[in-house]
């Protein structure tokens, strides 16, 4: 018998063949895959030590094989490089936070070392009695490893102990301006300061984001506007910000117009119709990354 990880051991009963109990091999104690394995019972999500008998055998994951004929057969097959999921990402980062070693934190949580390193390194969804230990080793709860925070607003995760703050460039804030997004645009009103966040593409060393005559986006047009956008990745306590401050006008150029319309790279999540594209020259441009001291 051989296995890998990811693999499922299946019992069943050796009168009908019907299946007494399965679950996911987690853990392997010999590089060549022979017995024993450590498995998750599907039934309690408990991980055992398993020596299987005459009445268990693997079920292999499908892996995708290469082609034996054709073009594709000609040349070796690039190498597939698994990526973890977003639990693997979270889980990972919480352990460095903590400054432990998959050994360490495996001690803790009482499983093997290979399933948490599978944990981390793949895309998987562990049951919450798995989770419930992962997150009493580390210190966190089971809410912030799935995600389950993921609607708040961000900042709410723990802080990096030496975090480092750098001053972006000009042209790596035209970089991470992108050609489009979601941005805010921050400017005085008579009843007093507003942000809204607005669609925008780039074009011409400006930002344009359409709007409809009369909405709260259009009271931007003859006002001097801060237009920001930022990316916070809560996982890894890091991010940046990028801050564009110009005078605002309305778009009445035929060619413009059609420039932007030929290449409007999505239509506004608002909805309804949105005629009017407001232009914020980029005649400040700053921005911040936060990352760890030792990235």
């Amino acid at each position: 018998m051989h296995a890998q990880l990811g693999d499922r051991l299946v019992v069943e009963s050796p009168a009908t063949g019907v299946t007494r109990r399965d679950g996911e091999i987690v853990g392997l104690h010999h590089d060549d895959g022979t017995p024993p394995y450590d498995v998750r019972w599907s039934d309690t999500d408990e991980i055992t030590l398993v020596f299987p008998g005459p009445d268990a055998h693997v079920q292999h994951l499908v892996r995708e094989e290469a082609p034996t004929q054709g073009p594709a057969a000609a040349a070796p097959a690039a190498p597939v490089v698994a990526q973890p999921g977003d639990f693997g990402r979270r889980l990972a980062a919480a352990r460095r936070r903590q400054g432990l070693s998959l050994e360490e934190t495996a001690g803790r949580a009482r499983m093997s070392p290979d399933y948490l390193a599978y944990l981390e390194q793949r895309p998987s969804e562990p049951g919450i009695a798995t989770v419930l230990r992962l997150a009493d080793a580390l210190g966190t709860t089971l809410v912030e490893l799935r995600g389950g925070d993921q609607e708040l607003p961000p900042g709410q995760g723990q802080a990096l102990l030496h975090p480092r703050l750098t001053d972006l460039s000009q042209d790596e804030c035209r970089t991470l301006l992108s050609t489009h997004g979601v941005g805010r645009i921050a400017f005085t009103t008579p009843d007093g300061p507003v942000a809204l966040p607005v669609n925008y593409d780039v074009m011409d060393d400006a930002v344009f984001f359409r709007t409809a005559p009369g909405s709260a986006p259009a009271g931007a047009v003859g006002n001097d506007v801060a237009f920001e956008v930022d990316h916070i990745d809560e996982t890894m306590s890091r991010g940046w910000s990028v801050l564009a401050v110009g005078h605002v006008d309305a778009v009445g150029d035929p060619e413009v117009l059609r420039r932007l319309q030929e290449r409007a790279h999505s239509e506004p999540w608002a909805g309804g119709p949105r005629l009017v594209w407001v232009r914020v020259p980029l005649t400040r441009l700053t921005g911040r990354r936060i990352t760890a001291a030792d990235q």
